[in-house]
Formats: structure tokens, sequence, C-alpha cells
């Protein structure tokens, strides 16, 4: 079973077998709103955790999306840059950025579960 993770900056990873495969968050996506563009790292880009990896813009705003763990960029999602509405579709499935190979897993433990994630996307408002 894939263990998820949540940062402050509302990307997630989810792993399995090493390999992290991240996005943005759903209440990301609601913030964000119609989402009209997204770009992605380089694969074979080694990234350090916090690193920015990418950005998302919307018809409200354009934010980076980084890096929740340090690794290398094994693929990114190559649907994403013609059909960007996916992220408002599907973020925490379909509408994956990318996925990277993670250097140090000790970092998931710095990292939220989604009960913790929950309360603090809330407290966002």
């Amino acid at each position: 079973m894939p263990q998820v993770k949540y940062t402050k900056d509302h990307e997630y990873v989810r792993v399995e077998d090493g390999v992290g495969i991240v996005g943005i968050t759903n209440f990301a996506q609601e913030k964000l709103g119609d989402v009209t563009y997204v770009e992605l790292p380089q694969t074979g880009k080694s990234l350090k955790q916090s690193d920015p990896a990418g950005v998302v813009e919307s018809v409200k705003a354009a934010s980076e999306i980084y890096a929740p763990v340090s690794g290398e960029v094994l693929e990114v999602n190559a649907a994403l840059p013609d059909k960007p509405e996916l992220v408002n579709e599907d973020p925490e499935g379909e509408a994956w950025f990318f996925k990277i190979r993670l250097s140090d897993p000790s970092e998931l433990g710095g990292l939220m579960e989604r009960t913790a994630y929950e309360s603090f996307a809330k407290e966002q408002g």
C-alpha cells in the first residue's frame, strides 16, 4: 500500500517502492481556481527537498511547485502541458506532476499524514 504525505505548500507525495508521485492537493487546486498552465521539471533533474520543481498557473495566480522530497526526476506527466485542466478534475490522481526516486526516504518523516494535513488546510481557510 502506498504511503502518502503532504507539505505545508499543499503538495502531496505518494510513495511506493522508493518512488514518489508528486502533485498538488485538492485544497490547492480549489484555491487556485481554473488551472491554465503547468510547467514541469526536466526528467533526470536532481532536486533537493523544498527546491522549486515547476509552476502551476490559473486565472487567479501563479504558484511554484516545490519538491516534497529530494531525489531524481524519473518521469513527468506528459498530459498536463496540453491539458492543464486535468489538475482541476483529478489533482490527486490522473493529474500528478512528476515521479521522483527518493534519495533520502527519512525526509518523509518531516511531512504530514492526511489527517494532520486536513487540519492544517482547514486552518488555512
